[in-house]
């Protein structure tokens, strides 16, 4: 079945073919690969595929922050470009439901209102509870597609492929334009015993490949990874070996709240031994409710308890499965951890198993909650000491695999960081594609095909990252965090000065600091602040208008020099100077540049 989506209406595409003097399927159009995240990093994923005055997105992720980031919930793509050329965006093609693919859409939506977006039945249902949490206001218009049908969306006609991944209903799409045709693998790997019998459809790539493929953009996660990555019913038989060795306690399963195949295992292996499960976490509850409506779970009714039942249930009757994997400060496994769950006290009477590998950046945070969980006692089980863990992504030989089934004429490796994409570029040429065909790129960088020539490099466009801090849709601005992180390492100095219009001290200097010595070791420190601050206020004294932002540079400067002078530290300043008869409105110093 083939669907045909156009985009615009035709009366103001055929207006703007009239101004321009040309049609989106000109003979000198170009065909442009933009990737606007996703290059050098693991997350943020979001590529552009644009010929003439058409454009479609490929996902739209997320990626969380590291350690260097403090406060920040989450980062996305910056869709500057997309914004510039918001006429030309006709879709969102999302391949699965994850994350790192989907949690950037809210941030994105509102920018780019009225952007209809494509995905399978699951995709669809977790992003759909997803932007009805985190965006109520904007309501998408969402065509559900499944693995072998055909969309037409403007100059491009999009194969939707099955592909076998950590999450059910991943597709690869083949979209072919004008210039050729181009594979995007999504995120995938050659998994021939799925939990959901599902697998990776080697046929449909295969027969695009006979078509002839012009590029392909493919999944490095793996690439440094020998061999093949393992089924993900290894996974069903480790669950075995645990809920035989811990027959007596009770068991806490953390997992990805996404990770459906992994669920139904943890349920089948609880139902195989007597035991009933409980979900917590919001994400967890949610993710459950939408899989099991839609047919994508299989668990009886009756396994499953209220957590509000769980004291009712003796503890080896029971599995607790929620969130917290990769240690997120406000999981339901780390207010365990922490002794601060509402209805859970973790004991020596509990094994605790972490079903999930490490992502890259949260080594500390997961570290940490295995502390805690040993100091309460808990046996705990994570991938470190058992195999607890299958990837969703292919290793090498499957990637060599993928290759030789489309082999393309030119191919960008995508998804992965920066080593894992030159890894895969050699993969390639092992599979016999030139050098001189292979392009690593980085994000904003862009790749221009045009008729009867080699694509070219030369141009870019704005790309990088958005920091999200607390409200899902609010941008923060680099200089934010330069202050944040100031702050982190070298503490804050503040003093407060009243002074007359004519600048003389109408009160005492008060200087105060925080995270930039300890009080009770150096108190003198703080005196010879207040002298110093004092003796730059005097040098104001009797103007006739006192400049009270002169005074509040002069104060940063004198009190930095003490600063340094005693402990080398390079603390912020932020001075507070309040001027008698200035009225907070017309004064408003702290949003002044003090830093």
């Amino acid at each position: 079945m083939v669907t045909k989506y156009r985009g615009r209406s035709s009366s103001a595409k055929d207006a703007k073919e009239k101004t321009t003097g040309r049609t989106t399927k000109s003979k000198s159009a170009q065909l442009k690969f933009i990737p606007l995240g996703g290059l050098g990093e693991i997350g943020k994923n979001m590529y552009v595929l644009e010929y003439g005055d058409d454009i479609i997105v490929i996902d739209s992720g997320l990626m969380f922050p590291d350690q260097e980031l403090p406060g920040i919930d989450f980062i996305v793509p910056d869709i500057s470009y997309l914004e510039a050329n918001r006429e030309k965006v006709l879709a969102i093609i999302l391949t699965h439901g994850h994350e790192d693919h989907t949690g950037g859409l809210p941030f994105v939506l509102q920018r780019l209102k009225r952007v209809p977006i494509y995905g399978t039945r699951l995709t669809l249902g977790l992003v759909g509870n997803k932007l009805r949490e985190d965006l109520p206001a904007v309501e998408p218009k969402m065509h559900e597609v499944k693995a072998g049908e055909v969309v037409e969306i403007g100059s491009f006609r999009v194969k939707f492929i099955a592909v076998s991944h950590s999450i059910p209903d991943s597709v690869a799409l083949a979209v072919e334009t004008p210039l050729g045709r181009v594979i995007h693998t999504g995120d995938f790997k050659l998994d021939s015993t799925p939990i959901d019998g599902r697998i990776t459809d080697y046929g449909s790539f295969a027969e695009e490949g006979d078509k002839g493929v012009l590029l392909l953009l493919s999944d490095s996660t793996n690439a440094e990874r020998k061999g093949f990555t393992p089924s993900e019913r290894l996974i069903g038989g480790t669950l075995e070996r645990l809920y035989r060795n811990y027959r007596t306690r009770r068991i806490v399963i953390s997992s990805f709240a996404s990770n459906v195949h992994r669920i139904q295992q943890v349920a089948d292996g609880a139902a195989r031994f007597n035991r009933r499960i409980a979900f917590m976490g919001r994400s967890m509850i949610r993710n459950v409710e939408l899989a099991r409506t839609l047919g994508y779970l299989r668990i009886d009714e009756k396994m499953i308890i209220p957590a509000e039942e769980i004291e009712k249930i003796p503890e080896n009757q029971l599995v607790l499965m929620t969130t917290g994997s990769q240690g997120e400060p406000f999981s339901g496994l780390v207010m365990m951890s922490r002794g601060e769950h509402r209805q859970i006290t973790l004991g020596d009477r509990d094994a605790v198993f972490l079903l999930a590998s490490v992502i890259p950046g949260n080594e500390k945070l997961v570290n940490n909650t295995i502390n805690r969980l040993f100091a309460l006692g808990c046996e705990v089980v994570y991938e470190a000491d058992r195999q607890t863990h299958v990837s969703g992504h292919a290793s090498s030989e499957e990637l060599k695999i993928m290759l030789n089934l489309v082999h393309p004429r030119y191919f960008v490796p995508i998804h992965g960081e920066y080593r894992h994409l030159v890894r895969h570029s050699q993969l390639a040429q092992d599979v016999g594609i030139p050098s001189r065909n292979i392009f690593i790129m980085t994000n904003g960088e862009v790749l221009t095909f045009q008729k009867g020539g080699r694509p070219g490099q030369k141009d870019r466009v704005q790309a990088g990252a958005v920091l999200i801090d607390g409200n899902a849709v609010g941008e923060l601005r680099s200089r934010v965090m330069k202050e944040r992180r100031e702050l982190a390492e070298d503490g804050i100095i503040a003093v407060s000065v009243a002074l007359s219009r004519n600048g003389a001290l109408l009160a005492p200097v008060v200087v105060e600091s925080r995270g930039f010595f300890s009080q009770d070791e150096d108190s003198g420190i703080l005196d010879e602040m207040r002298d110093a601050a004092e003796r730059a206020v005097r040098e104001f004294a009797g103007s006739r208008s006192v400049d009270a932002e002169a005074v509040g540079r002069t104060l940063k400067t004198r009190l930095r020099d003490v600063a340094r002078r005693r402990n080398a530290s390079y603390a912020a300043v932020l001075p507070l100077i309040s001027v008698a008869g200035v009225h907070s409105d017309e004064k408003n110093w702290l949003e002044k540049e003090f830093f």
